[in-house]
């Protein structure tokens, strides 16, 4: 088929890769424009356009471009605005989601999933409209959320099967596609997670928290500086501490153990503030904790 490409992050970078080696004309892709990204002002394309440039594809950041082709449908993964109505009109579009739609509509489907310990996500293939993730779907492949998994490996997961859904979907142009059926279920809003959400409360359950430790960005606070808590899990162990200290108190250091409302989370792998990411365990044996001493208190 002859197609235009939407899309801007690394996980929609499989699924182009997919489409091009599927044989299929990508005559155009649009990414969004190139931004300044991590240190120093140099401006950094998207990991779409960076992909486009090695697959030798034209690449564009005007939407409107689209309007310059004659594909004859056009596929949205992850591009990072809603597609106006006049671009609609030129085509048909379907968009890859990673959600069981039409659970976790918008922009964070992996990231609520996991926070609501949701046990199954998936992906879905659907017909874009004018709604944010509300059009029919062609296609759902159901994945179970493993109880350890973090939102990269989950993500991983899913665009490797989006990528594999797609290009199955599309093998024989609109013919394979079929017919979409309409989204059935009661909506859920999966919005962009706020940077206060990443910020772990050790007074809520161990469940809560480690989960906020599998979105990869969770931070807690040690004698008035951030550390960031890359890997943890549920303890295993009974720590010594409940049996020393009574009342023992959310935050509670217990070797690579911190006291959650219910239980214990054992840290693995965090990064000091200024520092490279480490053992939890070097961590702690250079910090030294004193007895009584809490993370995530101010000092």
């Amino acid at each position: 088929m002859r197609l235009v490409y939407l899309g801007t992050p690394e996980a929609a970078v499989a699924p182009l890769r997919a489409l091009a080696a599927a044989g299929h004309t990508i005559e155009l892709v649009v990414s969004q424009p190139d931004r300044k990204r991590g240190r120093g002002s140099a401006l950094v394309p998207s990991p779409v356009k960076q992909a486009a440039v090695e697959l030798g594809l034209p690449v564009t950041d005007s939407v409107d471009d689209v309007l310059n082709t004659t594909a004859e449908l056009g596929v949205v993964v992850a591009f990072g605005r809603l597609i106006k109505p006049h671009l609609l009109a030129t085509m048909p579009y379907v968009n890859i989601h990673f959600s069981l739609l039409p659970r976790w509509r918008g922009a964070a489907p992996v990231e609520r999933a996991i926070l609501a310990g949701d046990i199954e996500t998936g992906c879905c293939l659907m017909a874009l409209e004018e709604g944010l993730d509300t059009g029919p779907v062609y296609r759902r492949v159901v994945t179970p959320i493993d109880a350890s998994e973090s939102a990269a490996d989950l993500r991983t997961r899913l665009v490797s099967i989006g990528s594999t859904m797609l290009v199955e979907a599309l093998v024989d142009g609109f013919r394979s596609l079929g017919s979409p059926a309409p989204q059935s279920g009661e909506p859920t809003h999966a919005a962009k997670l706020r940077a206060e959400e990443f910020h772990i409360d050790w007074s809520q359950s161990v469940a809560t928290v480690h989960a906020t430790v599998r979105l990869g960005q969770a931070w807690t606070t040690f004698r008035g500086k951030r550390i960031k808590i890359l890997q943890g899990a549920p303890s295993r162990v009974t720590c010594e501490l409940s049996a020393q200290v009574a009342p023992v108190f959310p935050g509670a250091i217990d070797g690579t153990n911190i006291r959650c409302a219910d239980g214990w989370i054992e840290l693995i792998t965090v990064q000091p503030e200024g520092k490279p990411p480490m053992p939890a365990a070097a961590w702690l044996n250079g910090a030294r904790p004193a007895s009584g001493e809490l993370l995530g208190i101010p000092t």
